[in-house]
């Protein structure tokens, strides 16, 4: 009998919180290829080849991402090979690569941070909807 006089009950299960957020986070030691289409994120720890459209593409430490990615905002801390249309703000870390067919309308780079291929700064029209339409980027 506990302190209380009565035994302990069991609280009734809490419903699972469903998310809006629609991430994909590709872990470290795994690898994705194909197409991925109307993510908020896309977060490479791992190995994606692929032709994407999102928001936002964070490659972390050791992440690679190769192919066509037609994104608003890119922070690359790993390494981009491939083709990059970033409409507002390309971020590339002290460690971070990126190589490749790169357009973007804002970039910082930080000491360390490399860029290299054919690159065109300026205003990147809507590379999402284009996605969408089913055209590559820059077609």
């Amino acid at each position: 009998m506990s302190a209380f006089g009565s035994q302990p009950q069991s609280l009734p299960p809490k419903p699972a919180k469903v998310s809006t957020d629609r991430t994909l986070i590709v872990g470290k030691g795994l690898v994705v290829t194909g197409e991925i289409k109307d993510c908020d994120c896309l977060a490479v720890e791992g190995e994606v080849s692929a032709e994407i459209s999102c928001k936002e593409l964070k490659i972390a430490p050791g992440g690679l991402f190769k192919g066509t990615a037609a994104v608003t905002n890119a922070e690359v801390v790993g390494r981009f090979d491939g083709e990059l249309k970033v409409a507002e703000r390309l971020m590339v870390r002290a460690t971070g690569s990126v190589s490749g067919d790169v357009r973007y309308q804002l970039i910082e780079i930080e000491r360390g941070g490399q860029i290299s291929g054919r690159i065109d700064a300026g205003r990147v029209t809507e590379p999402m909807k284009a996605m969408a339409r089913g055209q590559r980027p820059g077609a």
